[in-house]
């Protein structure tokens, strides 16, 4: 079906030449309705979801980054599942403090190099640690989670650390082996 004003909307050229002697004139001849495209342009669309995949997939391993260690094995141990609200301070294989997965400031590996870099983490891991306690005073256990390839004296240091934020139990999570439970 073609258009018999040549593209002009129905305005024949009789009209557009009229029309072009008043101010809307230049406008009208340009408009070609034929020019209109009826389909969807998914290219900004495409354009779009390429930049959100990008985006999610920057941002996806910062999100999980954060407390990675691989825990001792204990032997006899019954399960017990994650509870919300305790407090848990974990050490990563390289030696940087983690407190509910949150990286301890001043307590990287690098920073705790230097006596005076461990006493600046000491003082910034027992404030983070009252103040984990007064959040729920009733309850004032500390769960440290530790990389099996650490020094034993980090985890002296952890438990001196935690006595004196005030914790009235530390205990030492490990990771469970699969123990065959007897039938009665």
């Amino acid at each position: 079906m073609s258009d018999p004003a040549g593209g002009r909307g129905g305005f024949t050229d009789d009209d557009v030449a009229e029309i072009s002697a008043h101010e809307g004139g230049g406008i009208l001849a340009s408009f070609d309705r034929s020019a209109i495209m009826g389909d969807i342009n998914v290219t900004p669309m495409v354009d779009v979801m390429l930049v959100l995949l990008i985006i999610f997939m920057v941002v996806t391993p910062a999100l999980v980054a954060g407390f990675q260690a691989q825990l001792p094995v204990g032997l006899n141990l019954r399960e017990r599942p994650e509870e919300e609200g305790r407090s848990v301070l974990g050490i990563d294989a390289g030696g940087a403090y983690y407190l509910d997965t949150r990286p301890v400031p001043k307590c990287g590996a690098a920073d705790r190099s230097t006596a005076q870099g461990r006493a600046e983490c000491a003082v910034e891991t027992r404030n983070r640690l009252v103040a984990a306690f007064q959040a729920h005073p009733q309850d004032r256990v500390l769960f440290v989670k530790a990389d099996k390839g650490l020094k034993y004296q980090e985890m002296i240091d952890v438990m001196r650390l935690a006595k004196e934020s005030g914790a009235r139990v530390v205990a030492a999570v490990t990771e469970q082996t699969p123990v065959e439970e007897p039938e009665e």
